[in-house]
């Protein structure tokens, strides 16, 4: 059987172009046209065919340079070099341009307040193709490590240990210092010493240094190489990292906002994560539907105080165990008199409020009726006998928890899962991403929106093809909103 063989000096008399390599269902065609599309004078980005000294690199292939390699995973400035060196669908995409590494990490670093922008131009996008309604919002949050070690992380105990550590190194340094002079030994002993010692103090300075601005601005830990990220605890232990958050759509399953916080856990980030994502509508959403994590009442208060309906578990209501016998969900309150009644009948009335007026105390009314109760042990061992604490918001909590075992709302929580973690999945998994490249907060943000923009745009490839997003473009300008996306 013949073979075909290849020669790579065929020498041809009319050489293809470029244009010709690339066919035209590649999808490097509809990054391009998304990139063209976009509004860079609200990125911030200034386009200037006028500027006067060394010609630049033209802002829009460099802004389709990263979104198309984030897009396949492709981050470090080093491997997006090389890529528009040997990568036929970037050296097309590019124009055959072929910035260095140092150029493109400059581009980066110096647009990282205007490049996050551009999840809300997509996202804008996405609603005039009618793949956006912006009824019912999912949320969910995942832990991604920072571009800083755990080692850097410092807190008042760590601070505390090394400077005592410190200090008995110093003095051991001193004392042999001592012994060194006293026998009058080699003077390079001496000199070698006195240089050691010089290190200590060095490290002293700055360990209390780190302390001072602990204290100062009452900080859990800080740490010294990205000061915004925070100890994240994960599955694979402790890491530097940022807590990850999207705002997915129910259609099509497509993110309209996104964000990277400074927490370590989901509690109060629900009601900021809407309004983003309300901005970018441009609309109120109706539903929102998040997991228990979320669940703070005073946080989801705020979305219920603009008419919207939240579906968040408590932490009760998605155990698989139930209430214990003698828990507070066992007693039923009686809001006429605004009593509870224990499982054996006795009443706790209301005492007072603690707590800065968060909290709302119960007691039974005469504490000789629990030590004669045959439950006493097991109630309560407490002398002054049984006690009931409640939020003084309790009546919120009983709201969203009746409000969410509605059979509505379950089958709209029963779509959490694939509407909300999918996108995560894509993220980590197809792109690779297990940790943040830039650091800093709107590092982690620039990131996060060129993320979401790739995972965006998937998607609407896979719906309408590469030649039918391509034409929607076309036919589809995009309006654009002057409001900030991120509420700093």
């Amino acid at each position: 059987m013949a073979y075909r063989y290849g020669n790579r000096e065929q020498i041809e008399l009319f050489p293809q172009a470029i244009e010709d390599y690339v066919t035209k269902d590649d999808p490097v065609r509809a990054y391009d046209a998304f990139c063209e599309a976009l509004d860079f004078s609200e990125l911030g980005i200034a386009l200037d065919e006028n500027h006067v000294g060394n010609p630049q690199y033209d802002p829009k292939a460099m802004v389709k340079l990263l979104v198309y390699g984030y897009s396949y995973g492709i981050r470090s400035s080093r491997k997006l070099e090389r890529a528009v060196y040997h990568n036929i669908s970037f050296i097309w995409l590019m124009g055959s341009l072929k910035p260095d590494h140092k150029t493109i990490a400059n581009f980066r670093r110096h647009n990282t307040h205007t490049i996050k922008y551009i999840l809300k131009q997509c996202a804008q996008l996405c609603m005039k193709l009618g793949l956006i309604e912006g009824n019912t919002l999912f949320t969910n949050g995942t832990k991604i490590r920072s571009n800083a070690s755990i080692k850097n992380t410092w807190d008042k105990e760590k601070c505390a240990s090394y400077l005592k550590h410190i200090d008995k190194h110093i003095e051991s340094i001193l004392t042999e210092c001592e012994k060194i002079d006293e026998e009058e030994q080699n003077q390079n002993s001496l000199v070698k010493m006195e240089q050691s010692l010089k290190e200590q103090e060095t490290l002293k300075t700055k360990v209390k240094d780190i302390l001072e601005e602990l204290n100062k601005d009452n900080k859990k830990s800080i740490n010294t190489i990205d000061q915004e990220a925070v100890r994240i605890n994960s599955v694979h232990g402790s890491h530097a990292g940022y807590n990850a958050q999207i705002v997915v759509d129910e259609k099509f399953g497509f993110i309209v906002h996104t964000d990277a916080t400074s927490t370590n856990n989901d509690a109060k980030l629900l009601s900021s994560q809407i309004d983003g994502a309300n901005l970018t509508l441009g609309k109120k959403c109706k539903t929102v539907c998040a997991d228990t994590g979320y669940f703070d009442t005073e946080d989801l208060d705020k979305l219920s105080e603009q008419d919207i309906q939240v579906i968040v578990p408590t932490r009760r209501l998605v155990s698989k165990k139930g209430p214990k016998e003698f828990e507070k969900e066992r007693f039923k309150y009686d809001d006429k008199s605004d009593t509870y009644i224990c499982p054996e009948g006795h009443i706790l009335r209301y005492s007072f409020i603690n707590n800065n007026g968060k909290n709302r105390v119960y007691r039974i009314s005469k504490s000789s009726l629990c030590r004669q109760c045959r439950r006493f042990s097991t109630c309560t061992k407490s002398k002054r006998g049984r006690t009931i604490l409640t939020q003084a918001n309790e009546h919120i909590r009983k709201k969203l928890e009746s409000d969410y075992i509605k059979p509505e709302s379950q089958a709209i929580y029963s779509l959490r899962k694939q509407k909300a973690e999918l996108p995560f999945g894509h993220i980590k998994r197809n792109l690779k991403v297990d940790a943040f490249l830039l650091r800093g907060r709107d590092g982690a943000r620039l990131e996060m929106s060129l993320l979401s923009s790739c995972f965006n745009i998937s998607r609407i490839i896979s719906i309408f093809g590469v030649r039918g997003f391509i034409q929607q473009i076309r036919e589809s300008l995009l309006p654009l909103q002057k409001e900030s996306y991120f509420n700093n």
